[in-house]
């Protein structure tokens, strides 16, 4: 069943980095936002991070983000897809990454896991800041402890913060 993506990215003229998932999952659609599944450890890796607490609400979330100038975002902006499975990705329509890249400040972009990162280089032009793929934190990529998740994305993300 084809998806269209139903949000905005979270960014503004003073995002220095992007982090790009694949799709949204069900979770996500539902809540209205990004990684909307309570198992995701974004929000967790994000706020250790950022040395902030834990953000709840959307509007948490989002000005978390803005206040530390990262930006977040989906590779694509359809696909069909059965439920959350990015493995049934199917007809995926990539989002104009290079465009939002036009309009900030971003000097990296970092792939929230394999399978986002896999369509940027099948689908999207490439673009002209450094891109790094991080371990993803979706609950079914439990190889990764937390602590694991957190060391790989700082030592990933710190050197383009400012």
């Amino acid at each position: 069943m084809q998806v269209i993506h139903p949000f905005e990215p979270v960014a503004d003229k003073k995002s220095r980095i992007l982090i790009l998932g694949s799709f949204p999952s069900v979770k996500s659609r539902e809540t209205g936002f990004y990684y909307g599944h309570k198992q995701n450890r974004f929000w967790k890796v994000m706020a250790q991070i950022l040395q902030c607490t834990v953000p709840q609400t959307t509007e948490e979330k989002r000005d978390m983000l803005l206040i530390h100038s990262v930006a977040v975002w989906d590779i694509l902006k359809s696909c069909d897809i059965n439920g959350s499975s990015d493995a049934s990705i199917r007809n995926p329509v990539p989002n104009d990454i290079a465009g939002l890249i036009d309009k900030t400040n971003i000097a990296a972009v970092f792939f929230n896991g394999k399978t986002a990162y896999g369509v940027y280089q099948k689908y999207s032009p490439q673009l002209a800041v450094p891109t790094h793929v991080l371990p993803s934190t979706s609950p079914a990529n439990a190889v990764y402890s937390l602590e694991r998740l957190c060391d790989i994305w700082k030592n990933e993300i710190a050197p383009f913060m400012k």
